[in-house]
């Protein structure tokens, strides 16, 4: 065989798959199937998307846009591929619950801890730029435009709106389980939905009426990776692939659900991001609902945003809790723990003061890695001894892409947070 086998007789511990001792879920359908996927992958990221095409072109971000998205299902298949092997083969049939998982597998207790240090890294980053996005578009509505005017006891508004949301956090993140947030969640979903239907709405009027005379279709080469970085974000589902595929009553289609579903997406993806650039062109905002402008309809568009992602951050929290307790409290639910990761995410928040910025940023350097390095490296390690040539390369090209895109992307993005503001 391909691979090692690092968890064979050996007791289970905190770095071992969970085995399948216990009664399995009820299954999802197809149409169920697709309804996860789509709300597992479709986030916040989409909001930077239109800055991402003023950068990049129009032309060249819908290019990066299918294209990352291509590689993405790839990569998603590597992983279920891979699960599907292991599982196969592996004495007693041991069930690979996640990415975590199936990183112990094929590696060992590093190959898990690389994958959770990933999962946290990538988590808490989505979760400070749902701060950014909330903290500034707040800040927007009460009629700020500089970060230099002050609010309430010397705070710019950005900033007292973010502390302002933290006791609030600390409460929802306080909650041990997240069964009591699912009516909440649901609810948000819907506002969220309904929110970015009214924003592409309101941006295909802005475009007919106005028609902006400058728009590029190519914004050179020296945006490439940032353009890449902020598509690698939008699509910010890889880690939840496995749990998904497990939960689908009829495997055999779930790859064929799984690009139908990435393919809708894109879809949505590219008209949500080139609407909003031919409709505002060079005057288009790092987060495209500050380009709506004032007026009641654009206030509870923007303000559903933002108790969508308020309601979304201990959602998003809770893989870092599961990794975080699970290594230092011996899996056992650590209030002080939790408070203490909502106040780092805070404090980083505060010191990133673009959102599209930040998005492309996590993009380029974890993501990256969680959606194109580590499947592409897994599937290769399992696979090596049955692989023809072509795919052996093929698995190795992305590998190195993949790294080279984290390394350029990470450093062009913090050129771009740190760079001296006009």
């Amino acid at each position: 065989m391909g691979f090692h086998l690092h968890n064979a007789k050996t007791p289970r511990g905190e770095d071992m798959p969970f085995l399948t001792n216990t009664v399995a879920p009820p299954l999802s359908s197809t149409s169920k199937t697709f309804a996860n996927i789509f709300i597992s992958i479709v986030g916040a990221g989409v909001l930077g998307l239109p800055y991402s095409f003023k950068k990049t072109g129009w032309l060249m971000g819908l290019l990066m846009l299918f294209l990352v998205a291509f590689l993405t299902y790839y990569c998603m298949m590597l992983l279920i591929h891979t699960r599907r092997k292991l599982e196969s083969s592996l004495v007693g049939s041991p069930k690979i619950n996640s990415f975590g998982d199936l990183g112990c597998v094929v590696c060992g207790p590093i190959g898990k801890s690389c994958v959770d240090a990933m999962i946290v890294l990538s988590q808490c980053g989505f979760c400070v730029s749902y701060l950014i996005f909330i903290s500034t578009t707040l800040a927007y509505l009460v009629g700020d435009t500089s970060s230099s005017t002050l609010l309430f006891l010397g705070f710019a508004p950005k900033v007292f709106f973010l502390w302002g949301c933290f006791p609030f956090q600390l409460g929802l993140n306080a909650i041990p389980t997240l069964t009591h947030l699912a009516p909440l969640s649901i609810f948000a979903d819907i506002v969220d939905v309904a929110a970015k239907s009214v924003v592409m709405v309101d941006d295909l009027f802005v475009f007919l009426k106005n028609r902006p005379p400058t728009l590029k279709a190519f914004g050179g080469w020296s945006f490439f990776f940032y353009g890449l970085g902020v598509a690698v974000y939008a699509f910010e589902g890889i880690g939840m692939v496995l749990p998904l595929e497990s939960e689908a009553k009829d495997k055999k289609k779930f790859g064929w659900v799984l690009g139908v579903g990435m393919m809708v997406i894109s879809v949505l993806y590219a008209a949500f991001g080139a609407l909003g650039y031919f409709a505002f062109g060079e005057e288009t905002q790092g987060i495209i609902t500050i380009n709506l402008g004032q007026g009641m309809v654009s206030a509870l568009v923007q303000f559903g945003l933002c108790i969508n992602l308020f309601i979304t951050f201990p959602l998003m929290m809770n893989p870092v809790y599961e990794v975080v307790e699970r290594r230092l409290c011996d899996s056992k639910y650590c209030l002080w723990l939790r408070w203490l990761l909502v106040l780092e995410v805070s404090l980083v928040a505060l010191l990133v003061p673009n959102f599209a910025d930040f998005l492309s940023l996590v993009g380029s350097s974890v993501c990256v890695i969680l959606s194109f390095v580590l499947p592409a490296l897994f599937h290769y390690l399992v696979f090596k001894e049955e692989l023809g040539w072509w795919s052996m390369v093929w698995d190795g090209v992305v590998v190195v892409c993949g790294l080279v895109i984290a390394v350029s992307g990470t450093w062009s993005s913090l050129m771009d947070i740190f760079a001296p503001k006009a």
